[in-house]
Formats: structure tokens, C-alpha cells, sequence
């Protein structure tokens, strides 16, 4: 057969450019598609034969790939199913066929282009990433006559005869062009090739052979069952997978078939990396498309508060050529990041049941970017905080809510939360603390700055039948029955002609800083307490808003004051006086109010010189 000539559409150009430019931004994985084709050959050869055991050969199945650094030439072999001339012009010209406009608004359309992109033809033509001419000799199963297929990618293609060819297959030979890059790689280098087929094609099954050495390893782990891998194999795969010399904490094995067929491997590490909060964008799963590596942080395939997973995810159903963009619309990806998720919650249910103090490694380590999900993740925040650990007013190590649930005094309302200190001893010596420990109920203890969030939206984000998370920070939560709050109510009541002068006195002093002063019915031994307003943040939250760079309106609060505390008789009796030192002694308790919620008095220098005169005065100077 004499040579003949094809053209493309006139918008072949533009279309190439468009694709090379935009789905293969790296060039290294121009190799990679040629050894994904030449994988699918192979297993097209395969399922051939065994419906058709005249059509089995004696080849041994593999690819090969051979480099002439003279020459300038990289040769990527197969002994696959081959391919007739009409194939050349169906998978090859696919290009040309699927043609000019129609094709380019297709692709450039975000609904279609994952289909069209995972064509044979197109990720055939990621080699003019790195040649100015590709050659393709080939034969068909089954058939005698071979063709020969070449472009150089300016608008044509020729098919032609080419003898004889001895065993079925394809073989595709680039002729590298000479990059003006500076640190273009070489890819004709034994070492350069090598590198990229590890990258991205180690665990194709086909043997990838490389001067007469298998160069792939050929173990996708997470293709095998359970049963014939060991713990070794699994913090091996663990170690080379992430670079981490520590052994993972657990690993979590996932084997989905239904209507989306993939498979994974998933770990979680012993211990936190040092950018975990650093770097909320990090993610550390890898997407594999039968077997063939796609991308590194497919942050797409699971939630940011799960960012600490490390492992790799093998979609049988993706195109192969997907780029990111395509992936945050893609069906596929939502299914397998919610059977994932579901797979994940489900594996740590088991590991809390089953080894707790591996659990509370987890959470230690984990735990506070875990606990995001209760915001980030409404559908789900019940389940997340079911799996959450808490510290709580028992001291008896950590707790989960059904635990802390299961000790509840009867007629208790909901889970009595107090956050606001980083430092768990800190939060324990908070005032506000008093009369629910002195009532004998048990208070979770949230020292994580995302609890604070959790509190203040717990009545918007978690679903009705979960028992109430109620902060004890404000007034509107209190420890009393109804009879003592009453009684309460009468014993302030006879207290407010004696306490007016004094809390004129503070609220001329802190009248923009403060909305009430009142005293107390909760303070049992501290002389006083800072209390949140019904529906306003808490100090800690306003800090860290602030610290973000966001402007917050002034946050008025409630000063309360023990009227049975020693200190605050002698300055109710100090205000009614006129006694000028009253002034001092109440900055004192309001600085000493702002410490124990963790934030430092706005003038230390004067806050310091307070507590001197104060320790001058008492020794007699």
C-alpha cells in the first residue's frame, strides 16, 4: 500500500496547544501515557486470548523501552493486542475525527472535557510535548499486515505498509527534539527514563523492561487482599510512600465495588508533620487511575480535617487524562471521597473500641484538625465529635461524649463545656468553674482554639437529637435548681443598696470595656470573673479574630464579684466610703479577671506597679 496522507481540521493546532498546555503542564508524563496505552494493549491482548484460545501466542507480555542517546530516539515497545490501519485513523487520528469546532467547545466545556481528554488519541499526542516526529509501527492480533503511523504534528498524519512485523503489539518511536530550555531533561538518559517510570508507572502489572531489566515493581499493594500482605510490607510501602522513618500508627484497607469501582490504602502517621497547622492546604493522598499514578495531594479526594491521611486512592472509572480543574466537578470524585470518609469514621470507631491507647496516640496527635470537620462539615459533625476525646473536671484522662453522657446527673440539660485556655491546668483554675465542681458535675475541659468555634455555633450546626453542648462561659448556663436560683435572686437583691456604690465606681472606671457589674451567684472561693454576654464571643474567640485581622466591634462583658469573699466586703465598704483606693483594688481584680482568662492586661507596667504598692501596703511600708 502506497503512502497516504490525512489531514486535521484546521483547528488541530489550537487544539493540541490547548491540551498540551493546559492537561500536561508536566512533561515527564508523556512516558507515562505511552506505558498506560501500551498496559491497556496488554490487557486487551489478555481478555482476547481467553476468548479466543487460538489467538494466545508464546510472547511473553511486557514492555520495553529502549533510548539511542545518538540518535536522539526513545522506542516504547508492547507485545499488546496491536492495532489494524482503521484503528490508527479511530485511536490515533481520534483528533482529527472528533474534529475542529465542535471538539474545541467541547473540551473547553468543564461537563464533557473529563470524557474527551481520556481518549486514547489525545494522550497519544502528549509526545509532541518532547518530539518533533513520532513514528507508530504496529500489527493486530489475529492479523498478518503491519502499519506504519507518523506525524510530526503539524496538521497530518501518513499510514503505510511496513512488512513484516513478528509478534502483534505496537511500537512507538519518538525523535526527541533539542529543548532551548536550560534544564530541559534528557530524555534519551537511561537515568532521566528510569526516574520517571518509578514516578509514575511502578505499579503498572506488565513488566516495564528497560536494557533487559524490569524496572517497575509491580506490586500496587492495595490491589492485593489482606490476607497475603504483612505488617512489614505495609510500613515499607508506608515509609516509601511518604519519606516518614517512623512507622505508621494504623492503616486502613478500602475495597469498593458497585456502581464506582476503586480500591485504596490509607495511613495514619504515628505523629503530627511540622507543618500540619502551617500548611492547612496540604493533603497527602495520592490518585492512581488503574494503577497509573495522576497526581500527588489530591486534595479533591478528601475533607481538609482529614488532611493528616496519608496513602493512595485507584479509581478504576476516571479518564486517565484529568487534570485538577476537571476533578472538582467530577461525580466520580465525590462518591469516592464520601465512601472514604465513610470508611475512614468507620475504621477509627473500630480503633477506639478495640485499642484505646492507640486511640488517644491518634488523638493526641490528630485530633485538633479532626475536630475542624464539626465546622467544616455540617452533615457529619455529630459523628466527628462521637469520635472526638475530651478532657474533663474528673481528671480521670480522657472521655467521649456517650462516656461523659453515661455519668450525667439526672435532669442534667446537656454537656456542660468550658473553653477559653490553651493550657489545661489554666482552664481548670477558672473561677467560672466553682459552682458546677462544687455541685459535683463534670465539665469537659476545651482547650483547642476550634472549640471555641464549636461552642459558639453548636446550636446551628449539630442535629436535634444530640445532647446540647452548653457553655458554662456566659450567665445563661448555671449549676442551681429553681429553688436556689430563686433564692439567689433574693439574697442579690438585698445586696444591691450596699453593692450600688461600687459598681457605680467600676462602671466608671470600665464603662467602655464593661456592660454590667454585678455579684455573683456562682463564685464559691475567687473574688471575681469575667462573664460573656448573652450572644457575644468569647475573649479568646475576639483575640483571635483580631490576630486574623479582622475588625471586631467592642465586646462588653459582665463583671461579676464574690460579695462573700473577704476582698470584695472590704471594697463594697472602701466604695460606700468614698475611699479613693476602691479604684485600684477593682483594677486589680479586673486585670487579674483578664489573666485567668488568658489574655494580658492592656498596661502591665501599670498592672505590675498595682501589685507592688499592694505588697508595700501589706508589709507596713
Amino acid at each position: 500500500m502506497s503512502e497516504e496522507r490525512y489531514y486535521f481540521q484546521s483547528e488541530a493546532a489550537e487544539l493540541l496547544k490547548m491540551m498540551i498546555s493546559s492537561v500536561y503542564s508536566n512533561k515527564d508524563i508523556f512516558l507515562r501515557e505511552l506505558i498506560s496505552n501500551a498496559s491497556d494493549a496488554l490487557d486487551k491482548r489478555r481478555i482476547e486470548c481467553l476468548k479466543d484460545s487460538e489467538l494466545a501466542e508464546n510472547e511473553k507480555p511486557e514492555i520495553k523501552i529502549s533510548a539511542d542517546s545518538e540518535a536522539k530516539t526513545l522506542t516504547v515497545s508492547d507485545n499488546g493486542i496491536g492495532m489494524t490501519r482503521e484503528d490508527l485513523i479511530e485511536y490515533l487520528g481520534k483528533i482529527a475525527k472528533s474534529g475542529t469546532k465542535e471538539f474545541l467547545k467541547a473540551a473547553k466545556d468543564s461537563n464533557t472535557q473529563s470524557e474527551l481528554i481520556g481518549q486514547f488519541g489525545v494522550g497519544f499526542y502528549s509526545v509532541f510535548m518532547v518530539a518533533d516526529k513520532v513514528e507508530v509501527i504496529t500489527r493486530k492480533l489475529g492479523e498478518q499486515d503491519t502499519f506504519r503511523f507518523e506525524s510530526d504534528g503539524d496538521g497530518s498524519y501518513t499510514i503505510t505498509e511496513a512488512g513484516q512485523r513478528e509478534e502483534c503489539g505496537t511500537t512507538v518511536i519518538l525523535h526527541l527534539r533539542q529543548s532551548e530550555e536550560p534544564d530541559a531533561k534528557n530524555y534519551s538518559d537511561e537515568w532521566t527514563i528510569r526516574g520517571i517510570i518509578e514516578k509514575y508507572s511502578d505499579f503498572i502489572s506488565w513488566p516495564i523492561v528497560l536494557k533487559d531489566k524490569t524496572v517497575n515493581s509491580r506490586k500496587a499493594i492495595w490491589q492485593r487482599p489482606d490476607s497475603e500482605i504483612t505488617e512489614e510490607e505495609y510500613k515499607e510501602f508506608y515509609k516509601h510512600l511518604t519519606h516518614d522513618w517512623r512507622d505508621p500508627l494504623t492503616h486502613i484497607k478500602i475495597n469498593a465495588e458497585g456502581s464506582t469501582n476503586f480500591k485504596g490504602l490509607l495511613f495514619i502517621p504515628s505523629e503530627a508533620p511540622f507543618d500540619l497547622f502551617m500548611n492547612p492546604e496540604a493533603g497527602g493522598v495520592s490518585l492512581y487511575i488503574n494503577r497509573v499514578f495522576i497526581m500527588n495531594d489530591c486534595k479533591e479526594l478528601i475533607a481538609g480535617y482529614l488532611r493528616f491521611i496519608r496513602g493512595v486512592i485507584d479509581s478504576e472509572d476516571l479518564p486517565l487524562n484529568i487534570s485538577r480543574e476537571i476533578l472538582q466537578d467530577e461525580p466520580i470524585i465525590r462518591v469516592i471521597r464520601r465512601s472514604t470518609q465513610r470508611k475512614i469514621f468507620a475504621e477509627l470507631k473500630k480503633l477506639l473500641a478495640s485499642d484505646r491507647e492507640k486511640y488517644i496516640k491518634f488523638w493526641t496527635a490528630f485530633g485538633r484538625v479532626f475536630k475542624e470537620g464539626v465546622i467544616q462539615d455540617s452533615e457529619h459533625a455529630k459523628a466527628i465529635l462521637e469520635l472526638s476525646l475530651f478532657r474533663t473536671t474528673n481528671d480521670d484522662g480522657w472521655t467521649t461524649l456517650a462516656e461523659y453522657e453515661s455519668r450525667m446527673k439526672d435532669g442534667q440539660e446537656g454537656i456542660y463545656c468550658l473553653s477559653g485556655r490553651d493550657n489545661l491546668s489554666a482552664l481548670k483554675a477558672s473561677p467560672k468553674l466553682e459552682a458546677f465542681t462544687a455541685k459535683g458535675y463534670e465539665v469537659l475541659l476545651m482547650t483547642d482554639p476550634v472549640d471555641e468555634v464549636i461552642l459558639s455555633q453548636a446550636a446551628f450546626i449539630l442535629p436535634e437529637d444530640m445532647k446540647k453542648l452548653l457553655n458554662i462561659a456566659g450567665s445563661e448556663v448555671n449549676a442551681f435548681t429553681e429553688e436556689e436560683r430563686k433564692a439567689g435572686e433574693e439574697r442579690l437583691k438585698e445586696l444591691e443598696s450596699d453593692f450600688g456604690p461600687l459598681k457605680a465606681k467600676a462602671l466608671e472606671i470600665f464603662g467602655d470595656k464593661l456592660g454590667d457589674v454585678k455579684p455573683s451567684m456562682t463564685l464559691t472561693s475567687s473574688p471575681a470573673c469575667l462573664r460573656d454576654s448573652a450572644g457575644g464571643m468569647s475573649l479568646r474567640m475576639e483575640n483571635m479574630l483580631r490576630s486574623a485581622g479582622q475588625a471586631i466591634p467592642v465586646q462588653k462583658r459582665t463583671l461579676e464579684l464574690n460579695a462573700s469573699h473577704p476582698v470584695v466586703k472590704k471594697l463594697i465598704a472602701m466604695a460606700k466610703d468614698g475611699d479613693e483606693r476602691a479604684g485600684d483594688v477593682l483594677r486589680l481584680l479586673y486585670d487579674q479577671s483578664l489573666i485567668l482568662e488568658g489574655v494580658m492586661p492592656e498596661d502591665s507596667a501599670e498592672f505590675v506597679k498595682r501589685i507592688n504598692d499592694l505588697m508595700s501596703l501589706a508589709m507596713g511600708e
